[in-house]
């Protein structure tokens, strides 16, 4: 059995897909897929977030603001009675990404400390979003003791030198459907480096689906795609990539309901 550790059920466009949310967690289910991980971008549409997948007791939930989502100062009250509901297992995803505009640095590195002091407080791990921001990212985990929390890079994208420094803190490195693109040659090279114990795997749905369903709508199913490549790469069977990633997963996020 595997875990997609980060979808967005509540962002996959059904009508594209031909398909509703049973049938989309039916047809991740028949790949062994046995949990799903629903990952939060904004405080505002978090409740109807929750709604969606409230009937599905193997579908667990974060609650945070992405980075390029926050435009203005977090709520932590707001954030701290949101997260603190029981289907909700992590905080985020959170994080840095200067990838687009200089102009929210600011903003983004308050939220971004913020949801790390709400995640001590209410001890859920993290998941954190990086993206041209290494040196930041890291600096903000180790000031504000990220790792008391712990918590997961997802879909990591970034260098050898920054996937160590967060395992280093005890952070685990998630990797996507991106890993399996022609031109992803340096992620090759870091998903080799990274211990099995620190790994997990996730689609990131409905964005980024891994070849060969490149350009489609990704969904939950497609991990098994990911989980196959990356134990190829990494020249071990698939069952034994399933079981380290798997187990990995019910560690970080200890509070996931495994019925």
């Amino acid at each position: 059995m595997i875990v997609d550790s980060h979808c967005h059920l509540d962002r996959l466009d059904f009508d594209k897909l031909d398909l509703n949310l049973d049938q989309v967690l039916d047809s991740a289910r028949a790949k062994q897929v046995e949990h799903f991980l629903c990952v939060s971008v904004t405080l505002d549409q978090f409740p109807s977030m929750l709604e969606k997948i409230q009937g599905y007791s193997d579908v667990s939930a974060s609650c945070g603001v992405h980075p390029l989502d926050q435009k203005d100062a977090l709520d932590k009250q707001r954030l701290i009675d949101l997260a603190s509901h029981e289907k909700v297992v992590a905080i985020g995803e959170t994080g840095l990404d200067y990838y687009y505009s200089k102009d929210t640095h600011a903003v983004q590195q308050a939220s971004f400390v913020g949801h790390i002091e709400v995640a001590n407080e209410l001890q859920k791990p993290l998941i954190i979003h990086t993206r041209d921001a290494r040196d930041d990212t890291i600096n903000l985990m180790r000031e504000h003791n990220a790792q008391k929390c712990g918590g997961v890079l997802h879909c990591f994208t970034e260098d050898w030198d920054m996937a160590k420094k967060a395992i280093d803190l005890g952070f685990y490195i998630s990797i996507s459907g991106i890993v399996t693109f022609k031109n992803a040659v340096e992620l090759k090279d870091v998903v080799k480096q990274i211990p099995l114990d620190r790994l997990l795997i996730e689609t990131d749905s409905p964005y980024l689906a891994p070849v060969p369903y490149r350009g489609k709508t990704n969904q939950p199913a497609y991990v098994q795609d990911v989980a196959y490549y990356i134990a190829d790469l990494k020249g071990i069977s698939y069952k034994e990539l399933a079981k380290a990633t798997t187990e990995n997963f019910y560690s970080l996020f200890n509070l996931v309901n495994k019925g």
